[in-house]
Formats: structure tokens, C-alpha cells, sequence
């Protein structure tokens, strides 16, 4: 798979207030906060969504490409057994900057990864574990007509050196055989995470020995990352925006 390097330069860069204002115009109809988040008024009756364009972040050694296509990301395939925690429904919704719009993304493939309630990654080999031939918590969604993508999964847990996350990449094909790639993570309040690892199997680790702000990762662009999950009736939902500027 061949990537657009104008693309791939751009995707993750967090646009000045003049970049923003030079690809939708200065028609009046944009508002700026912090350079970074904007939003367009209705025109002609249709309402143009918000745009957030994101922070790129490292990829990380735990990305297996195991193309499995589901929203429930929390069992394994292989056993049917899903892994245990506070359950949390994601929604991710991608949109493409640039020619004057910020428009919903439709077919684009969106892949989430993250570790269980006690640091553990499937399918991988490390100093502490082997779980290679396990796919729990993988899983992609290609985006449908609003730009989203939904996935139901668990609250994540914490290994040590790095705060709580998820991680995320966006693929998207916007030319014959030239493709874009996007790659970050996700993360959560401390506070809020305080409280879900004060139950089961979170608990069961122990106290974790490194919050967002001790993360070099996080400290590289994580305040723009931030997820903001409400309380439903048997966990958290949560929903994210990632604007893309594909050249």
C-alpha cells in the first residue's frame, strides 16, 4: 500500500488559526477556539458539523494489523470469551478538511487497540506475557455515511510507564492507489479513572504508577486527545471527532 506523502505530512498536524481560515475561507461563517477547534454556521439549511483536527502520536509496539472487522471488540474470536471490565461505547466520527468544508468521511477504516483491566495486550509477545494468537480487544469499523465508526469495548487498564489509552488509526484511500494514514491515542481524566480502578479487576492490579501528566507520550500533544465519557446504565459512552486535512 502505497501512502500520499502530502497527505500523510498533513494528517495529524494541528492547524494554525490562518491554515484553518485559508482552507474553509473567510466567508465569516467560521469560528475559532485555540487554533484548533472550529465550526462553521448552517448554510442553506444544512448544518456543517464541528471539526477537530488532532494531534498525530506514536503507533506504538502493540499494532497487529488483524483485520477484524466488528464493532464488540472485547472477546476473542478464537474462544468467544470476552474480556472482562467496565464496559465503554465509543464513537468515533472522521471528517476531511480542506476545499472549503469540513464534511463527514464516509469508507475510511478505523482501528482501535488497547490493553485489558490488568495491562495486557493480545496477540503479542512481551517480557511480561505471551498472548500471541489471541485477538481480544482489536478491531476496525469502516465509516459509514455521518463519518462514524462505533465500537463497544472496556475501560482500558494501565502497564507501567504510561497512563491509561487508546489507541487509534485512520486509512483512507482519497485517490487511485494512493493512501493516507493516521495514527494517536485516546486518553481519559485522571479522576475519572480513579474511580473506575477502584472496582474489580482493575483494583486487583494494584496502584498505578503513572497519570497523564507523567507520560511523555501524553505530554506531546494528549490535552488535545482527551476523551469525555458520560455514565450510561451499565458504564460509559463516549464519542470523539478527528478531523482529517487530506491534500
Amino acid at each position: 500500500m502505497r501512502k500520499s506523502k502530502a497527505s500523510t505530512i498533513a494528517l495529524g498536524h494541528l492547524l494554525s488559526r490562518r491554515q484553518v481560515v485559508t482552507l474553509l475561507g473567510t466567508s465569516g461563517a467560521l469560528w475559532l477556539l485555540g487554533g484548533s477547534l472550529f465550526s462553521r454556521r448552517s448554510i442553506a439549511g444544512t448544518q456543517i458539523p464541528a471539526c477537530v483536527v488532532r494531534p498525530e502520536q506514536t503507533e506504538g509496539p502493540y499494532f497487529v494489523d488483524e483485520r477484524l472487522n466488528r464493532s464488540d471488540i472485547r472477546s476473542d474470536p478464537t474462544t468467544g470469551q470476552a474480556k472482562t471490565g467496565t464496559p465503554l461505547a465509543l464513537t468515533l466520527q472522521i471528517f476531511r478538511l480542506g476545499s472549503g468544508d469540513c464534511l463527514p468521511l464516509a469508507g475510511a477504516q478505523v482501528d482501535i487497540w488497547h490493553c485489558d483491566a490488568l495491562g495486557i495486550y493480545s496477540d503479542v509477545r512481551d517480557a511480561g506475557f505471551n498472548t500471541v494468537g489471541q485477538k481480544f480487544l482489536r478491531g476496525y469499523q469502516i465509516t459509514d455515511a455521518r463519518g462514524e465508526a462505533k465500537f463497544v469495548t472496556i475501560y482500558p487498564g494501565w502497564y507501567a510507564g504510561r497512563t491509561v489509552h487508546i489507541h487509534v488509526k485512520v486509512r483512507t484511500a482519497h485517490a487511485a492507489e494512493r493512501h493516507s494514514e493516521f495514527t494517536s491515542q485516546m486518553y481519559f481524566d485522571d479522576g475519572l479513572t480513579d474511580r473506575v480502578y477502584a472496582d474489580q479487576p482493575y483494583a486487583s492490579k494494584g496502584r498505578r504508577n503513572a497519570r497523564n501528566q507523567d507520560d511523555r507520550i501524553f505530554r506531546r500533544g494528549g490535552d488535545q486527545l482527551m476523551l469525555a465519557p458520560t455514565a450510561t446504565a451499565n458504564g460509559y459512552a463516549a464519542s470523539f471527532d478527528i478531523g482529517l486535512h487530506l491534500s
